[in-house]
């Protein structure tokens, strides 16, 4: 094994027997098998372009540090939809929090005017209600805390 095989493992493991159902183990240890490929082509393509630059596993990191950042932006989108856009009330703080494993009061400063423009804009439609900043201090279009 080499450095590129080895990150594809740790990136995408195979599953062990009884973890998913057998009628369908053999096509998902392929699918893993292909995304394994995929990652060891883009790897060893950027190595070969600058190694110092894109040094595999550093980059194996900061791609899954960029994937991480996306969930965790898709998932302030969620809960903006579920609190101003669900019909015909918002989700539950609770049910929301313990879905997206934040606090109540987490929940409650995890999305700002950002992510509610983000949700109208995919939707193509306004919040249930015209949206209020929580707080003074929470001016139009800036990002949601974390």
């Amino acid at each position: 094994m080499n450095v590129f095989t080895d990150i594809a493992a740790i990136c995408h493991p195979m599953p062990a027997p009884g973890d998913v159902p057998d009628d369908v183990f053999n096509d998902v240890c392929h699918s893993i098998q292909a995304e394994r490929e995929g990652l060891i082509r883009n790897l060893e393509a950027a190595a070969d372009g600058d190694w110092q630059e894109n040094e595999p596993l550093l980059s194996a990191i900061g791609m899954a540090r960029y994937r991480k950042s996306q969930a965790e932006n898709e998932i302030r989108r969620l809960v903006a939809y579920g609190r101003e856009f669900a019909r015909p009330r918002p989700y539950k703080l609770a049910d929301l929090a313990a879905a997206s494993g934040m606090s109540i009061s987490g929940i409650r400063t995890a999305y700002g005017h950002g992510e509610v423009a983000a949700v109208e804009q995919a939707l193509g439609r306004r919040t249930r209600e015209d949206w209020r900043a929580t707080s003074p201090d929470d001016p139009a279009g800036e990002e949601g805390a974390s």
